[in-house]
């Protein structure tokens, strides 16, 4: 895989954008520094003639640009996701700068990996529930008493900074990803189903203990991410989950005999 290519595996995913002049916008900014994949996820108005305006003859991008209606949907095949902010929000996770974030994104792709760049709609950024399907968040360093982005100007830093690691490999000052898995990661997809076996396992050994589950579930999904588990280790973790669900059953017909 080489630099050339790596606008092939790096999507800027747009969260419920509001306006359409900011979708046409952000495809602008995209195009002038080589990125090509938009994909968009429950927008308010699309298509619409002031996203045709705003793009400024960036209209390709807006043509073949995939409209979800959910988030999990727009990851399927993703490998690692970068949740955008200009503040910090109260989900912990692994905060970088956009330097460092399209540093870490542009390695990724590079190595062969899916990657998803997620920025949120004009008035509220993303959610926590959507900042905690990402592997790390990017802030923004804005002033703190004025922290309000514009969607599409955002999405033009990160394709700046994304367009200086292609040029620096090019010149031969590229680094790869060191901590690329001997296999691929397992896409946000496949997580999402783990995490969804998880869920009903942890309860059917009874390990809440009737405490409310949010906080540990919460935990485990930030360490299964940062693990990044391959496909074939999420096929034992399923695997250890059956089984556990299975003695649980067990026991619990004994009780009732």
């Amino acid at each position: 895989m080489n630099a050339a290519s790596f606008q092939e595996r790096i999507a800027c995913v747009l969260v419920r954008p509001q306006h359409p002049g900011n979708i046409g916008a952000a495809a602008r900014a995209m195009r002038t520094m080589g990125l090509m994949r938009l994909v968009l996820v429950a927008p308010q108005r699309f298509p619409d003639p002031e996203a045709i305006a705003l793009a400024a003859g960036a209209d390709a991008l807006l043509d073949a640009a995939p409209v979800h209606a959910s988030l999990d949907t727009a990851l399927a095949g993703c490998t690692l996701a970068l949740g955008l902010s200009a503040r910090r929000r109260g989900v912990a996770l692994p905060e970088l700068d956009p330097r460092a974030g399209a540093a870490r994104a542009f390695a990724h792709a590079v190595a062969g990996g899916q990657v998803a760049l997620l920025f949120g709609n004009e008035r509220a950024g993303l959610e926590n529930d959507e900042l905690a399907r990402c592997h790390a968040m990017v802030r923004i360093p804005s002033v703190e008493d004025f922290s309000s982005l514009n969607l599409a100007q955002a999405v033009q830093v990160m394709a700046y900074e994304l367009r200086l690691c292609a040029l620096a490999q090019v010149q031969g000052a590229g680094a790869g990803d060191a901590d690329a898995p001997a296999e691929p990661p397992a896409d946000l997809a496949q997580m999402e189903a783990f995490f969804e076996h998880l869920w009903p396992a942890l309860h059917a050994i009874d390990f809440h203990k009737g405490r409310a589950p949010f906080t540990i579930e919460r935990r485990l999904r930030r360490l299964f991410l940062r693990a990044r588990p391959s496909l074939r280790e999420l096929r034992i973790l399923h695997g250890i989950l059956a089984d556990a669900e299975r003695m649980a059953q067990i026991a619990r017909d004994r009780a009732v005999e």
